[in-house]
């Protein structure tokens, strides 16, 4: 789960970490009204769950009332798209006034699991900023990357290899690897995904401070944290993926023009592929589970026909804990209620398979069978009109 900037600054200040006093606003006038109060020069932000806000015009420095207010009017009710975006971009309702500061020096910091390793990374560079990016493809030399076993925890070698790594030394020294152990522990008990700081500003006296921040947390574990699931803003959300949360379905759009429903992540992933190999795009990840109801399905079926894009639908299922004739008959059900206004090709292997067959034959509806994965690939992106 993303939070937004303004969101992250305060878990991070909860932390005990350095971030510039700011506050969040709506309007104008509130957005004028606090950079009056912090004096300037001050920084008018976008908050959009999105990086590449600066080079999108979404973040301003002002140093009088009338920049503030010429800064909030452009920014407020925009359509921020960046390369972090996805479509047409997200539209800017509130942003994030806060403090100027002066910078010496800009660092990169960032603390995240990292799959491949099975380690908690500790990410860092000299070169922070808003190209850190093509640093990184570049000129990765300069990304120091330290390996922290989730076991034994963050030790103070890792600490010093980083802030060395930095070419931090003295006081400098010491006022980072209390940051970064700090940055560490959050990550740790809040099961953070990613705490990213960029930039993490050196001022001319030498102290640090988080300019801007970002944070994901991990969706499985907000049980755990009531106060972390508050923080989720459903507007940030593509609309069909709030929807299909609703009802339980792990539901991720993508570009495509063949709708997809598996039951199962890696059958669905198989299933994408073989619609990419058969020559189309898939429209949608579709995992409904292996317990799914009718409801679900149903569920399932409304949501892939919401988007314009779709103009073929795979249903693919191995029945194991989902019975063949209980997903068949979700299908007819949801084909009855919903309508069927594209081409849609059933495959489906395992318990009840024939009964689920016969219902489908039965059903009146003009719905394909297929033989195996390959088959119903082929078939979709036919009558999908895409090959």
């Amino acid at each position: 789960m993303k939070i937004h900037e303004y969101q992250a600054k305060a878990l991070l200040r909860s932390g005990g970490l350095p971030v510039p006093e700011g506050k969040t606003v709506s309007s104008v006038k509130d957005a004028v009204s606090a950079a009056d109060s912090m004096g300037y020069p001050a920084a008018v932000k976008a908050q959009v769950h999105a990086g590449g806000r600066g080079k999108a015009g979404g973040i301003r420095v002002v140093n009088n009332a009338s920049e503030a207010e010429e800064a909030a009017r452009a920014i407020l009710g925009m359509i921020l798209a960046t390369a972090q975006t996805e479509g047409t971009g997200h539209t800017v309702s509130r942003v994030l006034v806060e403090q100027g500061c002066n910078i010496e020096q800009e660092l990169y910091l960032s603390v995240l699991p990292d799959r491949e390793s099975a380690a908690i990374m500790i990410i860092a560079s000299r070169a922070g900023g808003m190209n850190i990016e093509e640093v990184a493809e570049a000129t990765p030399e300069e990304i120091i990357r330290v390996a922290v076993d989730p076991l034994t925890g963050i030790q103070p070698f890792h600490l010093r290899q980083t802030a060395f790594g930095l070419g931090l030394t003295g006081a400098q020294f010491k006022e980072f690897t209390v940051l970064l152990k700090r940055l560490f522990r959050l990550v740790v008990t809040k099961d953070l995904l990613l705490a990213e700081i960029n930039p993490l500003a050196v001022t001319p006296k030498g102290n640090f401070i988080a300019l801007d921040a970002k944070v994901e947390i991990d969706s499985s574990a907000l049980f755990r944290h009531p106060e972390l699931a508050e923080l989720h803003d459903p507007s940030e959300e593509d609309p069909l993926e709030a929807e299909a949360a609703k009802h339980n379905l792990n539901y991720i759009r993508l570009d495509g023009n063949i709708g997809n429903m598996v039951n199962g992540a890696g059958l669905a992933m198989a299933t994408m592929d073989m619609i990419k190999q058969a020559g189309a795009e898939p429209a949608n990840f579709l995992d409904v589970g292996g317990g799914a109801s009718k409801e679900m399905i149903e569920n399932g079926f409304r949501i892939i026909l919401s988007d314009p894009k779709v103009k073929g639908i795979l249903v693919n299922i191995f029945g194991g804990i989902l019975r063949c004739d209980i997903l068949a008959n979700g299908v007819v059900e949801a084909a009855n209620k919903v309508g069927l206004p594209v081409p849609v090709v059933v495959r489906m292997e395992g318990t009840n398979v024939e009964e689920g067959r016969k219902i489908l034959n039965e059903s009146g509806l003009e719905l394909i069978s297929a033989a195996d994965l390959s088959d119903a690939a082929a078939k979709i992106s036919e009558l999908a009109g895409t090959v």
